[in-house]
């Protein structure tokens, strides 16, 4: 009989470690261990790694039981320090957090195998996950990849003088204003009429329907601080 694969479940929250373990108990075929912090989690993988080693690990983001005391402070700094330990261990994201630039960030630098949503996922959804990350595929549930692909297409569209408008806009009462104070890579200064063609496809290309809410979907999406 082939081995079990093994499971380490990281979350601070104990209905959120019954939750997944009992899904994967549902799909049968793991060996499911549990931990409620990222330092010993950490621990437990290290210890493990030439004897028993986990295949994947689930974690969540953000841990509210971290203390000063603890090193590890959530599940980003748990997976950099397993990326700092080059552990051959695949990894998925569960969490709740769905903000465009906290998972574009997540992504981007971390490399998750997998990134789930914990209200929105299932035993259906978490089985296909782990296959497809057993089988050395990436897995995004599908919120998050269509968070993933607007904002690759929204940073695509964004030219230099898109994100001066954008950085500009909060700082002043009237658009008039920003005439004068935004430039083509040339230098030569944008007229006003330029500025709010601009202002217009960046509303249309953002779904945004005034100016307030442009800069509002900007910010969420990263495209600025």
């Amino acid at each position: 009989m082939a081995d079990k694969t093994r499971i380490l479940i990281a979350d601070d929250h104990q209905l959120t470690l019954d939750g997944i373990r009992f899904h994967l108990k549902e799909l049968g075929g793991f060996d499911v261990v549990t931990i409620n912090n990222c330092d010993t989690a950490l621990e437990l993988i290290k210890s493990n790694e030439n004897t028993t080693p986990f295949q994947i690990l689930f974690t969540d983001l953000s841990f509210d039981n971290a203390t000063q005391q603890t090193n590890l402070k959530g599940g980003e700094e748990l997976i950099k320090a397993i990326r700092k330990n080059k552990i051959d261990i695949k990894i998925v994201v569960i969490t709740g957090h769905a903000e465009t630039n906290r998972v574009y960030n997540v992504i981007s630098n971390l490399n998750p195998n997998a990134y789930l949503l914990k209200s929105k996922c299932d035993a259906t959804e978490i089985g296909f996950a782990v296959q497809k990350i057993l089988h050395n595929e990436y897995y995004y549930t599908h919120e998050i990849h269509q968070k993933i692909l607007r904002r690759n297409i929204v940073q695509i569209q964004m030219d230099e003088v898109a994100l001066q408008i954008l950085k500009e806009l909060p700082k002043h009462v009237k658009i008039a204003n920003l005439e004068g104070i935004i430039t083509k890579n040339d230098g030569i200064k944008i007229k006003l009429r330029s500025i709010e063609t601009k202002l217009a496809n960046l509303r249309t290309d953002l779904n945004a329907i005034n100016n307030i809410d442009l800069i509002l979907k900007a910010k969420e999406l990263g495209v600025i601080d």
